[in-house]
């Protein structure tokens, strides 16, 4: 759910800043020349790198997971739990003509879930302990359906794609911005060399490519709460939306537990509930509108 998102959009920025500081090292900018900026040149430049950070992303995605949240791959269960997960994931899978994607599992008290890989065959479907432990069957039934989904549906493949574009055009405007800015700043210090102008230029524009990425950010969340409803649909056509509604009542009461009794790493997941501007930023609807939707269908 909000880990998937969270790793692919955290690791596609951080790759774009460790390419363009490689890049600005090695002086590989073929769109400035002593005349300024050529647009053209800054485009195709913009879009191979924007697309080569958001696929290094998406091929990384799995390993990244698996290590972040110590996932343990299940190869052979040694548990009944762990042989009822196998066999409701390879059922879902059949059924949604999707590959058997790898399966684990990760410690944790937070009721949570997610699928990532770079496609439909080539998934990862990892669930959390607190899942396994404070969901009955058909409950984690309709969550592995709604993971899966994601799967069969392509969403790792369209968020790519959509997170290329953003990408390109963060890298486009930032460059111009930083272009502009260096030439004030320039203007306004005859004193310094042609390698500290240069320098200048590069810290600039990786200040407002973050910055830039940030705001472009609010498109792919915008994206991915929008898969969210689509996620939640078809876990319902696959197993009867009264099995995804009693998933997603079960995940809002593990929410509105007290504070003294609801795990720590259960707040880091209220973003969904949020309103305003941060709402702009949330990966996943509120759980009362997912439940809505489904109801109205």
């Amino acid at each position: 759910m909000l880990k998937r998102v969270f790793l692919f959009i955290a690791t596609n920025i951080a790759i774009l800043v460790v390419i363009s500081i490689i890049l600005s090292i090695f002086h590989i900018q073929p769109y400035l020349s002593a005349r300024g900026i050529n647009y053209g040149s800054l485009m195709v430049f913009s879009l191979i790198v924007g697309f080569t950070g958001s696929f290094i992303s998406l091929f990384m995605s799995k390993f990244i997971a698996k290590m972040a949240y110590s996932v343990q791959i299940i190869e052979h269960p040694t548990s009944a739990m762990e042989s009822q997960l196998l066999n409701t994931i390879q059922s879902l899978a059949r059924r949604l003509n999707v590959g058997m994607p790898e399966v684990g599992i990760y410690e944790s008290p937070e009721l949570n879930a997610f699928a990532t890989g770079w496609n439909r065959q080539h998934a990862l479907v990892a669930v959390s302990t607190g899942l396994l432990q404070g969901m009955n069957p058909e409950e984690l039934e309709a969550v592995l359906g709604h993971e899966l989904s994601h799967v069969a549906n392509g969403d790792m493949i369209t968020m790519t794609l959509l997170q290329g574009i953003m990408n390109t055009f963060v890298i486009f405007f930032a460059r111009i911005a930083a272009f502009i800015v260096s030439n004030f700043l320039r203007n306004n210090d005859s004193e310094n060399s042609g390698i500290g102008n240069m320098l200048v230029y590069n810290v600039i524009s990786i200040i407002f490519q973050v910055i830039f990425g940030i705001l472009a950010s609010m498109i792919v969340m915008w994206f991915s709460r929008y898969r969210e409803y689509r996620a939640d649909a078809g876990s319902a056509r696959l197993l009867g939306k009264d099995k995804m509604i009693a998933a997603l009542k079960r995940l809002q009461q593990a929410y509105e537990m007290p504070e003294d009794n609801r795990a720590p790493s259960l707040d880091t997941m209220k973003i969904s509930s949020h309103e305003g501007v941060l709402s702009l930023f949330a990966s996943h609807p509120p759980i009362e509108k997912r439940i809505e939707a489904l109801m109205q269908q």
